[in-house]
C-alpha cells in the first residue's frame, strides 16, 4: 500500500509541474473540476481561449480517471475497484462533505498541499495543517468507536 501512495504522490507532483510549465496554471484538482463543470453548464466556451480552457480541463479530468483506472488494474489485476464496506448513502454524504470542504477551504489537498506549500503560501500551509489535523482526528475517533 505504501508503494501505491508514493506512486500517486509522484504522479500528482509531476502533473503539477507539467501544468505549470506548459499552461502557466497552478494545479488544484477541485478548482479545475469545478470550473470545468461550471463553464460546461453555463456554455461559456464561445471564444477560442475559452474553448481551449474547457478542453485542457476536460483532458486533465479524463487523464485523472484513466491514470487511476490504469493503476487500479496494475495493482488489483482488474479495473473493478474493491467493494466499499460503506453504504451508498454514506459515500454520497462523504463526497458532498469533501466538496463543501474544498469550497470553504478555497482548494483541495492537491492545490494547497502539493502546489501551495511548494510556493511557500502561508494560506496553503494552514489549510494543509487543518486537512491533516482533521484526518488525524477522524482516525482517532474511528479507532475509539471501533471503526477500524
Amino acid at each position: 500500500m505504501a508503494l501505491q501512495a508514493v506512486i500517486g504522490g509522484v504522479l500528482i507532483g509531476i502533473s503539477g509541474v507539467i501544468l505549470l510549465l506548459f499552461n502557466g496554471r497552478i494545479l488544484g484538482v477541485s478548482g479545475i473540476a469545478s470550473t470545468f463543470v461550471t463553464r460546461l453548464l453555463d456554455r461559456k466556451w464561445t471564444a477560442r481561449k475559452e474553448r481551449f480552457d474547457l478542453l485542457w480541463r476536460g483532458f486533465f479530468i479524463l487523464g485523472l480517471l484513466a491514470g487511476g483506472a490504469s493503476l487500479l488494474a496494475l495493482f488489483n489485476g482488474t479495473f473493478a475497484p474493491r467493494p466499499s464496506p460503506a453504504s451508498t448513502s454514506i459515500l454520497v454524504v462523504s463526497g458532498l462533505l469533501v466538496g463543501i470542504g474544498t469550497r470553504m477551504g478555497l482548494g483541495c489537498t492537491s492545490g494547497h498541499g502539493v502546489c501551495g506549500i511548494s510556493r511557500f503560501s502561508l494560506r496553503s500551509l494552514f489549510a494543509t495543517l487543518i486537512f491533516i489535523s482533521g484526518g488525524m482526528f477522524t482516525v482517532f475517533l474511528l479507532k475509539q468507536w471501533g471503526g477500524f
